[in-house]
């Protein structure tokens, strides 16, 4: 089989930001591909960038990770000169600052959220193109397609901090049942005044959807549960 090395990767992911009555939850898979091969299967897609502010990130893995090192770096510059964290909102604009004066080369939708005590939890999409938008919940990545209908049925105002991280974690598994590009583990984060709360679900404990397949030992399972015996000559 020839391939093209040269050729455009695909990339894909799903990356999710809910309110709830009192915070945020932000929520991602952890598979990166490049093109038809899995380049991490357990990678991180959410990225703090202050104590109360963290970053959902997908397309071009390196150019989302540039991204949020600039922001995180204006943003420690910028609490310290004003003695005070960040909200949200400043975040959310440096970011949209950034894609949108670099959208001709960057290639990352990315959502942010957090908490803070001048407007409590809030959700910003900056999708490709550096346009900004405030909203309720946000849904980004390949694997976002298959989750407008879901969330138009499923997301509801006033949610508990439970409710929102049930949501997030079963929006997260249909999209890995449905999308090739989105898989691994699912990754959560919950953010209010409170502090952060990090939650890591394995990919093996997930609800099966659409007829999957349950899951089966590995080899790397079955030869450690095996006793090792030496070799003979």
């Amino acid at each position: 089989m020839d391939l093209d090395l040269n050729a455009p990767h695909s990339m894909g992911t799903t990356i999710i930001g809910v309110t709830y009555d009192g915070g945020v939850v932000l929520g991602a898979d952890s598979r990166t591909s490049t093109g038809m091969y899995v380049a991490n299967r357990a990678s991180d897609k959410i990225t703090q960038l202050t104590d109360n502010v963290y970053l959902c990130r997908s397309g071009s893995a390196a150019d989302s990770q540039i991204v949020s090192d600039y922001v995180r770096h204006f943003l420690h510059q910028h609490t310290i000169q004003q003695g005070q964290p960040a909200t949200v909102k400043v975040a959310a604009n440096l970011i949209r600052l950034l894609a949108y004066g670099n959208k001709n080369m960057l290639q990352t939708g990315m959502i942010v959220g957090g908490w803070d005590k001048y407007e409590g939890g809030k959700i910003y999409g900056v999708p490709l193109g550096g346009t900004i938008v405030e909203q309720p919940f946000a849904i980004g990545g390949s694997g976002s397609s298959y989750l407008y209908g879901f969330f138009d049925q499923a997301w509801k105002d006033g949610m508990t901090k439970d409710e929102a991280e049930k949501l997030v974690v079963k929006a997260v598994s249909l999209a890995i049942a449905r999308d090739g590009a989105s898989g691994g583990v699912v990754r959560t984060v919950t953010i209010n005044s409170e502090g952060v709360t990090r939650n890591f679900y394995a990919g093996d404990t997930l609800p099966l959807w659409h007829e999957e397949l349950e899951p089966q030992n590995s080899l790397l399972d079955i030869l450690s549960s095996a006793p090792i015996e030496p070799m003979r000559t």
